[in-house]
């Protein structure tokens, strides 16, 4: 009979690992790919040009794509619990933001800082918020495994060179995108608006942020079946009951 509900909750332990690293893969994908169709498959398909930024997208023919993958994503923050209730507030704060940005749109053809609308800066301040939440997860949550996951991820080291170089990444392209706002003169503006400078920095962090979930679900560097039979019973018990 031990043997029997043993295996039932080795089962059930199985699927709660796979189920996460679902959810940080479907993460990850979506941040991968936001960018790509936005920008390039949107220019050579519909021959939308790149935009100052990808909020952006919200007033083209491409806006159903930003505004499902940002609710995707926001909806998969608020399914993702983590090993403590400082993750999980972390994952809340992430959905709201993400969704903030998803219904809340930059007013079109306009600077980020400067918007006509209330709703406009609601936009910028939840994209502000959502590219900390990221940057978050990457240098604190990813990298910081209980000692038991320590002594048995055979990837340990690697992962979380990815995850702290990709929270470094988004920090620094945020600080690039904030002297843009706050410090360029109009002139250097310009300049930069010609080669579309805030795209192309949100697509680094866009994609940092994606190698970060990629690696955490197990995309990269993948030992899925080690974590399934190793991980301690105990510890996924007690997630398990959080999310109850």
């Amino acid at each position: 009979m031990t043997n029997h509900m043993n295996d039932s909750f080795s089962d059930s332990t199985r699927t709660l690992v796979v189920s996460y690293q679902s959810v940080r893969r479907a993460i990850g994908a979506i941040g991968l790919l936001l960018p790509i169709v936005l920008g390039p498959l949107g220019w050579l398909v519909l021959g939308i040009e790149i935009q100052d930024n990808i909020s952006s997208y919200y007033h083209t023919a491409l806006r159903d794509v930003f505004v499902g993958a940002m609710c995707s994503i926001g909806i998969f923050l608020f399914c993702y619990r983590g090993y403590d209730w400082i993750e999980s507030w972390t994952a809340n704060i992430g959905c709201l933001a993400a969704l903030g940005v998803a219904l809340f749109p930059l007013d079109a053809k306009s600077d980020p800082l400067f918007q006509k609308s209330l709703v406009g800066y609601v936009h910028t301040l939840s994209g502000g918020a959502f590219f900390l939440t990221l940057a978050f997860y990457s240098l604190y949550h990813f990298p910081n495994p209980r000692a038991s996951e320590q002594e048995l991820e055979p990837h340990i080291l690697e992962r979380n060179l990815i995850y702290r170089s990709s929270g470094l990444v988004i920090l620094l392209s945020m600080v690039a995108m904030g002297a843009y706002l706050f410090l360029f003169p109009a002139h250097w503006k310009s300049v930069c608006n010609q080669y579309n400078f805030l795209f192309w920095m949100e697509w680094i962090a866009v994609w940092s942020f994606a190698a970060a979930w990629l690696t955490k679900g197990r995309a990269i560097f993948a030992d899925i079946a080690v974590d399934l039979m190793a991980l301690p019973i105990e510890r996924i018990r007690r997630r398990s009951e959080m999310d109850g």
